[in-house]
């Protein structure tokens, strides 16, 4: 007899079909959002829905109202700098001194059009500097669409799971990636989406080391800036610090985004941060396709004017009030996102007392942080098998196939989950669990 789920066996099915999606394992996260819309409207039913990255918070009075005063004095009718406002680049390279303790040019710090364009951007220019190197190496999970941006660039990549390689082992398996000098850039996000761990100092000092053995650049995607909540990296100026790449060689690239310590999505604003050593390298290959062989002259002028030609004036100025504000100490940024960190906490004790398991869940020898992004596994089940048959109980979440890892699994976002649907999770995983415990 077939068991009955919260969600029509028979509606998810012919979605599925009808959207030809044959194996939900290898489907794009905006595929997974509209198979979800289409399920809801078909059954009449909600999801619990964990498959978005989007922030659930509400943004900072601080930069809504400074944006407005910026579109009442008329900045929407100003181009802004290419560079970015003279406000934005001084509150910027205060902001890495204040949160990162790592002292950089003003000059170096650029508003992108979030982290996408910021790494749009990177690839574009890091690996263009020398004819004879190839690409990307990334340490994976990761973001499946900075993949897809070197794809579309023409660039070659290479990727490794992390998962069997932490601490000491991860400079062999760096050594065997990078060892034949074709490595351009290196990337990986730190916290990391989707898996949440985080890189020990150990570990940082490991990939820089190997870096800089071999001259590539290390990419380091801040988007969830502080949000390793096992530490308190909100005080401005004072320790600990958030754990950077940058304390370990000066060959480096910061991406920190509005969109998730800020909540500021919806504006698309992001900071790139390069290096005084990087910004003034000069790369003879780059006359190939800019006019000046010096890297950030190359990155701002020719790279940055020619995608967007800089970023929204506005925003700008409404995140650079909020990078005054938090630099200042009146706004502690961090006390509103912590709100991730708590719903995650509950969230995952929901899962593991029904039987599921966290993939990747160490650092160390130090479970990793609640936040954002979780990563679960269910006995006896793969990727593709456990992500539909959670659709029939109304759950979704992403594959952990697109993200480059080896390991079977899902991710589960926070961000988008009510408390008030709580319960409602915890008793569809109740009734999972009774169907599926062997």
């Amino acid at each position: 007899m077939q068991q009955q789920t919260p969600i029509s066996k028979s509606i998810v099915d012919a979605t599925l079909q009808k959207l030809g999606i044959y194996d939900v394992s290898t489907v794009s996260i905006r595929e997974v959002k509209r198979l979800i819309n289409y399920i809801e409207e078909s059954s009449k039913k909600s999801f619990v829905r964990m498959e978005m990255g989007v922030p659930g918070l509400k943004p900072s009075d601080i930069g809504i109202h400074a944006q407005i005063e910026a579109l009442e004095d008329g900045k929407a009718a100003i181009y802004p700098p290419i560079e970015g406002t003279p406000e934005f680049k001084h509150e910027a390279a205060r902001f890495v001194k204040n949160f990162l303790d790592i002292t950089v040019s003003e000059e170096c710090c650029v508003p992108t059009a979030g982290s996408m364009q910021a790494g749009f951007a990177a690839f574009l220019t890091v690996n263009r500097m020398y004819k004879d190197r190839e690409g990307t190496l990334f340490i994976d999970p990761g973001f499946p669409v900075q993949k897809m941006q070197c794809k579309i660039l023409g660039q070659a990549y290479r990727t490794f799971d992390v998962f069997h390689y932490r601490g000491a082992k991860l400079r062999d398996k760096l050594e065997e990636m990078m060892h034949d000098g074709k490595v351009s850039s290196l990337l990986y996000s730190n916290p990391n989406n989707p898996a949440w761990f985080c890189f020990t100092e150990e570990e940082l000092q490991i990939i820089a080391e190997v870096a800089n053995k071999y001259h590539v650049v290390v990419i380091e995607d801040l988007a969830y800036l502080a949000m390793d909540f096992r530490k308190d990296y909100s005080i401005p100026g004072v320790p600990p610090f958030q754990p950077t790449i940058a304390r370990y060689t000066d060959n480096y690239i910061l991406f920190i985004s509005a969109s998730k310590a800020f909540s500021y999505a919806g504006e698309r604003m992001a900071l790139i941060v390069i290096s005084d050593t990087i910004w003034n390298t000069t790369a003879p290959d780059l006359l190939r396709y800019h006019n000046s062989d010096q890297f950030g002259k190359a990155f701002q002028y020719g790279t940055i004017y020619c995608l967007s030609s800089g970023t929204s004036h506005s925003a700008q100025i409404g995140f650079t009030a909020m990078l005054k504000a938090a630099n200042d100490g009146s706004y502690d940024f961090v006390q509103d996102i912590r709100e991730y960190g708590e719903k995650a906490h509950i969230l995952k004790s929901y899962f593991l007392d029904n039987g599921f398991q966290i993939v990747y869940d160490k650092d160390g020898n130090e479970p990793i942080a609640d936040g954002f992004y979780f990563t679960i596994t269910y006995p006896g089940f793969t990727s593709s098998a456990l992500l539909k048959e959670l659709l029939y109980y109304g759950i979704s979440a992403i594959s952990l196939d697109i993200t480059g890892s080896c390991e079977s699994g899902l991710r589960a976002c926070v961000s988008l989950i009510d408390r008030s649907q709580f319960p409602l999770l915890e008793e569809r995983l109740k009734l999972f669990h009774q169907h599926h415990a062997s």
